[in-house]
């Protein structure tokens, strides 16, 4: 059913939950992995921060080949990708130019008693911009 699965990342333990699960369907259906993040950039600055940005990819990059290493041993081969914008805009561009089926990401637990402030997560604006189903991994 899924062909190409994409977990965004945000380098913490809780994507390890989404890469699982997205895992597991992967090994169901026969699908291809790719790992996401993406590098918040500032828009609109006369400041070079080409330097702060290549520390954060070259950290970000030794950060995703430890959780990639992880989960060798357990499914198929996870390609990894490092990009720079804005997270929920290159999350939904990148999944409409690489024709994703799937967006396997974590998201918290929403506050019943104050539902609102969860409106303004990446996983719920993802949830809602994307043009391929999404999983929401608490």
């Amino acid at each position: 059913m899924f062909k190409r699965i994409l977990v965004p990342t945000d380098l913490t333990e809780r994507t390890l939950k989404a890469l699982n699960i997205a895992l597991k369907i992967a090994v169901h259906d026969g699908a291809s992995i790719t790992l996401l993040h993406v590098i918040e950039t500032i828009e609109d600055t006369e400041e070079d921060f080409s330097g702060f940005y290549s520390k954060l990819g070259k950290a970000a990059e030794k950060k995703m080949n430890e959780i990639i290493e992880d989960f060798r041993v357990n499914g198929p081969a996870i390609a990894k990708e490092i990009i720079y914008g804005k997270r929920v805009r290159e999350i939904i561009r990148f999944a409409a130019e690489k024709e994703i089926d799937l967006i396997v990401l974590s998201s918290h637990r929403v506050d019943v008693d104050n539902a609102v402030q969860g409106w303004g997560t990446i996983s719920y604006k993802v949830g809602i911009l994307s043009q391929c189903p999404v999983l929401l991994v608490k």
